[in-house]
């Protein structure tokens, strides 16, 4: 039976089964690709924690450096409790590796913290032992985070590395740039409320703040805000850690 090709019926139907054929074209691809993405955000998270640190790293050649000085992979529920803990090749596949705790979801999901886990990045460079923490806020249009390195004593900060999705480029979006980031290095976590603030640009600091970006203000505080709230629930874990990790 022949179709008559200037009907409404077959522009509809041709429509449809574009639409259906297309969809499916796009599902597998985006199901394809998944490994690959999921491997290159894994290669990703890697590089900051290290970055944390202070050690370069490249993507296609960072899971052995990462496994040179990342020593342990920890996760704490939100009263300093150790959870879980793993050491070895990081495996992506594996939900029980505090390595694939996704800090950000987490964080969207408003869940309490009382229902997460906090995943805790110990490291040795050079000999000395150094603790990185996952970091993730809101800045003034979108999703800011990053990652804070705390040295041997775990309340002097060795460094940070932040990131952003949508920050404004020259204010909001300088928080990647080292001339924010410097300045934590030497910094400490407070032990009482607030541990940590990122005052308004050119207000004083003291040894538990840092200079805001001028023009940033919301996402300045942003980081200040991430880095307070979550070192709340690390000091937990660091106040009754063992004298010999110190």
């Amino acid at each position: 039976m022949a179709f008559n090709k200037n009907s409404n019926g077959y522009t509809f139907l041709f429509a449809i089964l574009m639409v259906v054929l297309v969809g499916a074209i796009l599902a597998y691809t985006s199901l394809s690709l998944k490994p690959m993405q999921k491997a290159n955000a894994a290669e990703k998270k890697m590089m900051n924690i290290l970055g944390a640190i202070g050690i370069p790293s490249e993507r296609g050649a960072v899971k052995p450096v990462f496994a040179e000085f990342v020593t342990e992979r920890v996760s704490i529920d939100s009263e300093g409790r150790e959870v879980s803990s793993m050491t070895g090749e990081v495996n992506s596949s594996d939900a029980e590796d505090p390595f694939n705790i996704d800090v950000q979801k987490d964080y969207r999901s408003k869940a309490p913290a009382s229902e997460l886990a906090f995943p805790l990045f110990k490291c040795n460079k050079e000999g000395e032992s150094l603790y990185v923490v996952p970091v993730v806020g809101k800045g003034l249009w979108g999703p800011i985070w990053g990652y804070v390195a705390l040295e041997s004593d775990m309340e002097t900060i060795y460094g940070a590395v932040f990131d952003h999705k949508t920050e404004t480029p020259g204010l909001g979006a300088e928080i990647k740039e080292g001339f924010f980031q410097a300045p934590f290095k030497g910094k400490k976590i407070n032990q009482v409320a607030p541990h940590f603030t990122v005052v308004k640009g050119g207000a004083p600091t003291n040894e538990y703040s840092v200079d805001g970006i001028t023009g940033g203000t919301i996402t300045s505080k942003g980081v200040g805000e991430m880095v307070d709230r979550t070192m709340g629930i690390y000091l937990k874990y660091f106040q009754s850690a063992p004298k010999a990790q110190k």
